[in-house]
């Protein structure tokens, strides 16, 4: 690879990463708040690239030049190329189902909205159920929207995999479905859910997690949603 070939690459690169940074491609590998860091990272790479084929033309005028990097150095296209040709699907019921809940205790609760239905995330609930005893849930009409997973035994749970930093990190929090549950549930089904606090509780069978209950009055398929991951994690 010459330098003309990196001087490409790098440019590459970086236009991949910015088109990743103006769509909701990126949601695909890091979580929303990153957004910023991933478009400045396309731009350096680019002003990098010009940086770059500027020096070179500057100091190849009247000399013939010929500098080879090594073979190996082609394998730095391998992940611009995954870049730009696999778009990874959001994980989903069996990274759910392989791994146990992730849910830790907030550091507070604030104060909900008031008012019916209350809209809340699949943590933010499982959060408030648990280590709140569900207090500023009862009595409340509640809308939560995740996917479904099954385990072994056929019992179905309302999930959304939360991000720390990226993809790789991403760990479930999983709520457990009780009453008036469809009677036939696909693995990855994007549910609506509305329902009413209660303080049943299980066990995650994969790490004996804690894992609320809640009521199931209705629900609805939905399209998975931009960002698929929980945007009330590590609230």
């Amino acid at each position: 690879m010459n330098r003309l070939a990196q001087t490409a690459l790098l440019f590459l690169l970086g236009a991949t990463l910015l088109h990743a940074g103006l769509t909701d491609l990126y949601l695909r590998y890091v979580k929303a708040g990153l957004r910023p860091l991933v478009l400045l990272a396309g731009v350096v790479l680019i002003a990098t690239a010009a940086a770059t084929l500027w020096y070179e033309r500057r100091h190849a005028r009247g000399q013939q030049r010929h500098h080879h990097e090594p073979r190996v150095s082609w394998l730095l296209t391998l992940p611009v190329l995954a870049l730009i040709l696999v778009s990874p699907p959001a994980l989903g019921s069996y990274s759910a189902a392989h791994t146990g809940t992730a849910l830790t205790k907030p550091f507070g609760f604030p104060d909900l909205p008031a008012g019916d239905p209350l809209r809340l995330g699949v943590a933010d609930y499982a959060g408030r159920a648990v280590y709140d005893d569900g207090r500023s849930l009862r009595d409340r009409e509640l809308k939560i929207t995740g996917f479904v997973t099954l385990d072994r035994a056929g019992t179905p749970y309302l999930v959304r995999m939360g991000l720390n930093c990226c993809a790789a990190d991403a760990q479930p929090v999983k709520i457990a479905l009780t009453g008036n549950i469809p009677p036939v549930l696909s693995p990855d089904t994007w549910l609506e859910i509305t329902g009413r606090y209660t303080p049943r509780r299980t066990e995650d069978p994969v790490n004996d997690g804690p894992i609320p209950y809640l009521e199931v009055t209705s629900s609805r398929p939905v399209p998975a949603p931009a960002d698929p991951y929980d945007e009330t994690w590590n609230t």
